[in-house]
């Protein structure tokens, strides 16, 4: 049993430590897969958003990164903007789309269960608390919150319609802005040359809103205790 656990462990960090190699080298990566698979990319690619918008049990896989490098090969011409579009558009749609049904039908079971971290859902939950349904699209930029943000929706059974507008509206205004700015911008000589540190760069912008959240509810939660210990 207990040999079963760490193995079933270290496959995981397996699977982390690949994606993120995958994420710190995308250029090569996606390069190579170009290169490797032809066509076919715009299908992994797909596979790629899908799962990172759709799985709760994947918020690791690249999201913002993987449109803006994408757009710079398309820049390049390696790969056609119109196609790259239409795919990262339907995966991170259906993706929310199924991770919503996931939490309206499983959410409750789940988090009974303890299959996912708590933290994650206070931090999604938090963003609701301050936004509302417009966390749908905020958290579109804001990696993990966008992985949880349709699941919570679906436990909290927010209305459907109301959901697939956030959604759509959302997933529009994500990928045109990554996939833009990778397509005009990402083949800038101070870009390629420095494509991990922009990646990076990328990654810590989208995970400051989550930071600032954590730190202004610890910050209240401190003050509130504060006050009960001196009353």
């Amino acid at each position: 049993m207990q040999a079963a656990a760490a193995a079933a462990s270290s496959g995981g960090d397996s699977l982390l430590k690949t994606a993120i190699s995958f994420i710190l080298h995308l250029d090569k990566h996606l390069s190579a897969m170009i290169q490797q698979h032809g066509t076919a990319t715009y299908a992994i690619l797909w596979t790629i958003v899908f799962c990172e918008t759709g799985l709760v049990l994947t918020p690791f896989l690249p999201g913002d990164s993987l449109l803006f490098a994408a757009g710079a090969f398309a820049g390049m011409g390696q790969l056609n903007i119109a196609w790259l579009f239409a795919v990262f558009m339907t995966s991170a749609v259906l993706g929310d789309a199924v991770n919503y049904a996931i939490g309206s039908k499983l959410g409750r079971w789940a988090l009974d269960k303890q299959l996912l971290q708590q933290k994650y859902i206070s931090q999604t939950e938090a963003f609701y608390n301050k936004y509302g349904g417009k966390t749908v699209v905020l958290a579109r930029f804001v990696p993990i919150v966008r992985t949880f943000a349709p699941f919570v929706a679906g436990i909290g059974s927010m209305a459907y319609s109301k959901f697939a507008l956030y959604n759509v509206v959302g997933a529009l205004v994500w990928t045109v802005l990554f996939l833009g700015a990778g397509f005009f911008f990402g083949n800038l000589p101070v870009v390629q040359h420095n494509f991990t540190l922009v990646v990076l760069g990328i990654v810590a912008v989208s995970v400051l809103p989550v930071l600032l959240e954590v730190m202004a509810a610890r910050r209240e939660h401190g003050q509130s205790g504060g006050g009960t210990a001196a009353a």
